[in-house]
């Protein structure tokens, strides 16, 4: 099991975010709630596209904390298996 982040730089304000993404959403929470992000911010919950979009400051702390490092290619990859085509 684990905890993935891509290299997106989508710019949203003054900040540039990614995805984190996870095995479960047990992970997927841990995560967020280690890394600081609120569990409000959880997009897609409960579906094969859960994710968080994170600020590249928490994407740092992830990978600090374990998270593995993806291309936006390869997490799409991770996502499409997760739907079953």
């Amino acid at each position: 099991m684990a905890v993935y982040v891509d290299d997106m730089q989508a710019p949203f304000g003054r900040m540039n975010m990614c995805h984190m993404v996870a095995d479960s959403t047990e992970e997927l929470l841990a995560m967020a709630d280690r890394i600081g992000v609120a569990r409000r911010w959880l997009q897609k919950a409960g579906t094969w596209q859960e994710h968080f979009d994170i600020a590249l400051s928490k994407r740092r702390l992830a990978i600090d904390a374990g998270a593995i490092e993806v291309s936006r290619i390869d997490l799409g990859r991770l996502l499409r298996a997760r739907r079953g085509c």
